[in-house]
């Protein structure tokens, strides 16, 4: 990659906007690239990169990788929590509420409009055949994501092993997923900490390819903006502000309504889920899926893939399928409240308490980012994290995949032994058929994954209105 020559362009806008970026501007570009992240993390960080770095030129290509790998440290979206990085290095605190709150509004809208459709009419033929077909095509996108994931964390035996370990873990013995990264952070600390090669590991998305925009040709340039430097009263003041956003509501809620409430229940229970939310949304839903589904029974497995269809074919984090899983919660155990009155007070109470500690992990940690660059045992840790990774989403393919392509699933326990055993009669062919052509379409044909997801949608509403009928 070649640097940029031409600089005549950063230092008009320089000009034009004083050295700096006039808000409504900014504002008006966090909600088309709002609008524009569909496709995962992936995509939607090839989103920003295109508009801030390749059109806008806002921030240089180092600058915008560098915030990359310190939002894939922390727990929690990282494609959000970039845009946070990102508008808060424009325009500070401001910056970083409008970029952050507009990445998670136009998803949280179009899934929270989804669910009310499918509380009320989802017995009906045709919404229950295109989520019938979503499914499988959810199944197909799943398994690619274990490729994908694992053929850039995978890149010796020990992280295939950390991997292999974490998948017999949390499959065959149902070790809670926190304790899993927790582990895996451990002995990549260690490893990383030691010195040890096995341990650095290069990762991240792609951000784009091309001629590179230096940082001192970018309009932000590369000198550190004032704001963004540390400052311990600012980052202690503005720390307490979110910690009490985040924590005096689920405190309210655990005082007035009890721990056995189902608000609190879901208000807590998610919270715990930002914390460890480390590898995305398709690692973490292995332990969403684990809680909500067999402990607090919510909603069926197979409303799990139902939610995650949702979130794949709408704009913003795919972790936003949280908010259907609080939103069935609440709509099936409403309290002496209307069942959609609970089910939207609850979708709106599983997307704060999910989205608040991301703005608090940001603004408190980015101002010291240049302290963690560098530092072998964090990138240690990360790596490790990583390969855990990959094996609690093979574990989410393994069980979406039985819930999916069979009827009927039954359950071996043997102390902490359990394994769940499909009932090879119960085989769903239709769902089969659906999920091996997306597996082809994705894999064989590298198809969109929207385009697969409605494709398939549309197979299964044919299936359940004319075949199947």
């Amino acid at each position: 990659m070649t640097q940029v020559a031409n600089r005549a362009a950063p230092d008009v806008a320089r000009q034009e906007y004083g050295h700096g970026i006039p808000f409504g501007e900014a504002v008006r570009v966090w909600a088309r690239i709002a609008a524009l992240s569909f496709g995962g993390p992936a995509g939607q960080i090839a989103v920003m990169h295109r508009i801030l770095v390749d059109e806008k030129r806002w921030v240089g290509e180092h600058r915008f990788l560098h915030a990359l790998n310190y939002c894939m440290l922390l727990p929690g979206p990282e494609a959000q929590q970039l845009a946070v990085y990102i508008g808060w290095l424009l325009h500070r605190t401001a910056g970083g509420l409008v970029a952050g709150t507009l990445f998670v509004l136009p998803g949280f809208l179009a899934i929270l409009g989804l669910s009310y459709i499918y509380a009320a009419f989802g017995n009906v033929t045709v919404v229950e055949g295109l989520f019938f077909g979503l499914k499988a095509a959810v199944l197909a996108v799943v398994v690619h994501a274990v490729f994908r994931i694992g053929g850039r964390a995978l890149k010796n035996r020990l992280m295939i092993g950390i991997a292999a370990a974490a998948f017999v873990a949390i499959f065959f013995f149902r070790v809670p997923f926190p304790l899993i990264i927790l582990a895996a952070g451990i002995i990549g600390y260690i490893g990383g900490r030691s010195g040890s090669p096995l341990f650095r590991i290069g990762g991240g998305h792609k951000a784009g390819t091309g001629p590179v925009l230096m940082d001192e040709d970018s309009v932000l340039g590369e000198d550190i903006p004032a704001h963004a430097r540390p400052n311990l009263e600012w980052s202690l003041r503005v720390s307490a502000m979110f910690s009490a956003l985040w924590l005096v509501p689920l405190a309210l809620l655990t005082a007035l309504l009890g721990v056995d409430n189902v608000f609190t229940q879901i208000g807590l229970f998610f919270s715990q889920m930002a914390v460890v939310t480390f590898g995305g949304a398709y690692a973490v839903l292995a332990y969403v899926a684990q809680e909500a589904v067999q402990h607090y029974g919510w909603l069926k497995p197979g409303e799990m893939l139902d939610g995650l269809g949702m979130a794949e074919t709408t704009p913003g984090p795919l972790i936003m399928v949280v908010q259907f899983v609080g939103f069935i919660g609440a709509y099936r155990d409403p309290g002496t409240l209307h069942p959609m009155t609970a089910a939207t007070l609850a979708a709106i109470l599983t997307t704060w308490v999910t989205f608040v500690p991301c703005f608090l992990w940001i603004f408190l940690g980015a101002p010291f980012i240049e302290r963690l660059r560098s530092n072998a045992a964090l990138t240690g840790a990360m790596s490790a994290i990583t390969a855990a990774v990959v094996g609690v989403i093979l574990n989410l393919a393994v069980w979406f995949g039985l819930h999916t392509l069979f009827a009927n699933v039954t359950t071996l326990k043997l102390g902490w032994f359990a394994l769940d055993i499909p009932v090879m009669a119960s085989l769903v062919v239709p769902s089969l058929v659906l999920t091996i052509a997306a597996g082809v379409a994705i894999f064989r044909y590298h198809a969109s994954i929207i385009a697969t997801l409605l494709v398939c949608a549309l197979g299964g509403l044919v299936w359940t209105a004319f075949i199947g009928a």
